[in-house]
């Protein structure tokens, strides 16, 4: 197989070292960078000792030189909580590490995938959503630091590709758990996990009829593999989710279920700009990726939920 060397942006949080570990799995040398704003250098301790492994402290929002021949660019905070903390770090995260990354492969040549969101479709008036789907986000709401800086990162990937025939790919990544998650970081898989597993009550905003399509993080790195190998001419935008729909209150069922949990259901009003509906059409991830989610939700939930019980 053709070795690699490899730059993963935000390779220390949830997704990153999850896609650090397979990359070298696959036999490829993997760079990875990360401020440890929301990553934490426990999610890549397993890998100090890979002599293929290097771990670097840095900001994408500042220049970053190296020689690689491909870039997945994962860095920026993806909760709530998170992201909404420091809103002006969130959108400066986006965009000024889009546009650092994006000139470092221009550069030096290399592929580079930009990991962006379905949060792109905001509340969508379309269900489920289409590549084709322009969105329907609120520019100056709560989630918009997210939202807008994801959709201006996916605008300054296109146009490199346009304008300086950078070869990029974007892959826009639906609601995905499993270990190595946040307990704190407000997503609703991690939250209903850790007040079932203290038998504290399991809040969820409105009556729960909210629907969102979980996938299990396993999969996603596999889409993002076969999207970084694909054609050069497919660029994206593809979804990459687990098109099952489930309601938030399906969800705290199952894992009060599977975690024996005396949890109690706990209503609390809705958030500004929360999406009643997120389920994304899959059929460009078949067709292109020959790409589909091959694990069911109460498969992944068990093995997040030893997790979880193994650090809390």
């Amino acid at each position: 197989m053709n070795k690699k060397k490899i730059l993963v942006t935000g390779g220390a949080g949830f997704l990153g070292s999850h896609l650090c570990t397979r990359l070298l799995n696959d036999g490829h040398d993997v760079v990875c960078l990360d401020n440890y704003f929301t990553g934490q250098k426990q999610n890549v301790v397993h890998l100090l000792d890979n002599p293929y492994f290097e771990l670097i402290r840095h900001d994408v929002t500042m220049p970053f030189f190296i020689e690689v021949d491909e870039i997945y660019n994962l860095a920026c905070p993806a909760s709530p909580i998170h992201y909404q903390y420091n809103a002006i770090k969130t959108i400066k995260t986006s965009v000024m590490g889009a546009i650092n990354m994006l000139g470092l492969a221009k550069r030096i040549k290399a592929r580079i995938l930009q990991a962006s969101t379905s949060e792109v479709y905001g509340d969508p008036d379309i269900h489920p959503q289409p590549e084709s789907y322009w969105g329907h986000v609120n520019p100056i709401g709560a989630r918009a630091c997210y939202d807008e800086g994801k959709r201006a990162a996916e605008t300054l990937f296109v146009n490199y590709h346009k304008q300086n025939n950078v070869s990029i790919k974007i892959a826009r990544i639906f609601n995905t758990y499993g270990p190595r998650m946040d307990p704190n970081d407000g997503r609703v898989v991690s939250n209903f996990i850790v007040q079932a597993l203290k038998n504290q009550p399991i809040t969820i905003y409105g009556e729960g009829t909210q629907t969102r399509s979980f996938q299990y993080v396993d999969d996603l790195i596999e889409g993002f593999v076969r999207l970084m190998a694909s054609r050069e001419e497919f660029t994206g935008p593809v979804n990459l989710g687990n098109p099952n729909e489930f309601t938030i209150l399906q969800l705290a069922e199952m894992v009060i279920r599977l975690t024996n949990s005396k949890s109690k259901i706990v209503k609390h009003p809705l958030p500004p700009d929360d999406p009643t509906q997120r389920q994304p059409m899959i059929e460009l991830a078949k067709k292109e990726l020959d790409w589909a989610p091959k694990i069911p939700l109460e498969e992944g939930l068990v093995k997040t939920i030893e997790f979880f019980a193994s650090i809390i």
